[in-house]
């Protein structure tokens, strides 16, 4: 069991959902790493607990995701990817060459991005930017020229 687990059963439990090994595994491989797919939650969720099927590990994120444990985000043109920073209305840069992603804080007091220039009566209690451009390793990657 890792140092971590009591915290993430403590979780579970005041989510009111059943403390399992495949949800903390589940758990566990989303706090190791923000923004994983699917795919390497389920790498990360075998290499601790063996064979795992891929529906247990897709209905685990669902119940996490819905009990508000982890956020699933999904920009657009990738895969959906998870991870465990939730509640705070951050933001997100990804590189338009890579994938890479990163979290981008939002304001500090008072969120502007959660004042929209006209509501139309809805009450907002979430916004969801995605800034887009490239990161610092593809900035630096040669480009391939003519016939490479």
């Amino acid at each position: 069991m890792s140092h971590a687990e009591p915290d993430h059963a403590a979780a579970l439990r005041t989510a009111q959902l059943r403390v399992t090994r495949p949800r903390l595994a589940v758990l566990d491989a989303v706090h190791a790493a923000p923004h994983q797919d699917t795919a390497s939650v389920i790498d990360r969720v075998r290499g601790t607990l063996g064979d795992v099927s891929h529906q247990a590990v897709y209905d685990v994120l669902a119940a996490l995701t819905e009990a508000g444990l982890v956020r699933r985000i999904q920009p657009s043109g990738s895969v959906a990817r998870y991870e465990a920073r939730v509640g705070d209305n951050h933001h997100h840069v990804v590189c338009r060459s890579c994938g890479d992603i990163a979290d981008v804080d939002c304001a500090v007091g008072h969120a502007p991005c959660l004042t929209a220039d006209d509501d139309h009566g809805f009450r907002i209690d979430e916004a969801e930017v995605v800034y887009w451009g490239l990161c610092p390793a593809c900035m630096c990657a040669p480009v391939p020229g003519p016939g490479d």
